[in-house]
């Protein structure tokens, strides 16, 4: 398996640590293709990240900015991804606004907005429908119920394999979400989690056997790069 695990001593360490591999990845794909793309995680704790990024000296015009999911809102709605990633990063810097590819939540129905982004995608990566592009680097978060992305278990996202966008839903809460088998083509996938609430469901999806549809990280094993960078509140167990 191509899974590389790290556990970093607190957050500071793990922002730390995130931040120089993104670098990295950034710096490597500009030189082999000359530009580099990244899909965004929301919650709490890539913030930091991002504003740490926000403070480097980069060529901008070179970076391609998407969402691996966002909350069914808003782009000023205080539970957008968007919106905490513009505030933390985006609007910090001279990134052409063109080069920043929001999922679009203003159509009214999630599925249609799910469509349209699909097709964003396609144009950008210049794929047919069916084909699954590469991002250089996709960001994700894991919930304490080991969801990720808006993947959360037991949901109809899951069973997605024949397109990049869907729709994913958490109770009566609409997302618009990448589906797994296109999260899987990525060159490179980060896990950035932290919290001693996650433990459990690391557990299960570091388990050798387990259900990927309870335990949708489990779903995340892409053919290149997977990164799992966790602060030692959360992966202390994992090391023993």
């Amino acid at each position: 398996m191509n899974r590389k695990v790290e556990v970093l001593p607190d957050l500071t360490a793990l922002v730390r640590r995130s931040l120089e591999l993104v670098l990295s990845k950034l710096e490597e794909a500009i030189a082999v293709r000359g530009q580099f793309t990244i899909a965004l995680s929301g919650g709490s704790t890539p913030k930091p990240l991002y504003e740490a990024i926000a403070a480097q000296n980069l060529p901008w015009e070179k970076i391609h900015v998407f969402w691996g999911d966002e909350r069914y809102v808003p782009p000023d709605h205080p539970d957008s991804n968007e919106r905490m990633a513009r505030q933390a990063w985006l609007d910090k810097v001279n990134i052409p606004p063109q080069n920043i590819h929001a999922m679009p939540t203003l159509d009214g129905d999630p599925a249609v907005s799910a469509a349209k982004h699909e097709k964003e995608l396609q144009d950008f990566f210049k794929v047919k429908s069916g084909e699954f592009p590469a991002l250089d680097v996709i960001l994700l978060g894991m919930g304490d119920d080991a969801h990720t992305a808006s993947l959360f278990p037991h949901t109809e996202a899951l069973k997605v394999t024949d397109k990049l966008v869907t729709v994913g839903n958490k109770g009566d809460s609409q997302r618009i979400t990448f589906t797994y088998p296109f999260i899987n083509a990525a060159r490179c996938v980060m896990f950035v989690v932290a919290g001693a609430n996650k433990r459990p469901a690391l557990a299960q999806v570091f388990a050798p056997v387990a259900d990927d549809f309870t335990y949708p990280s489990r779903l995340i094993q892409p053919q290149a790069e997977l990164w799992w960078l966790l602060d030692v509140t959360a992966g202390d167990e994992l090391q023993r």
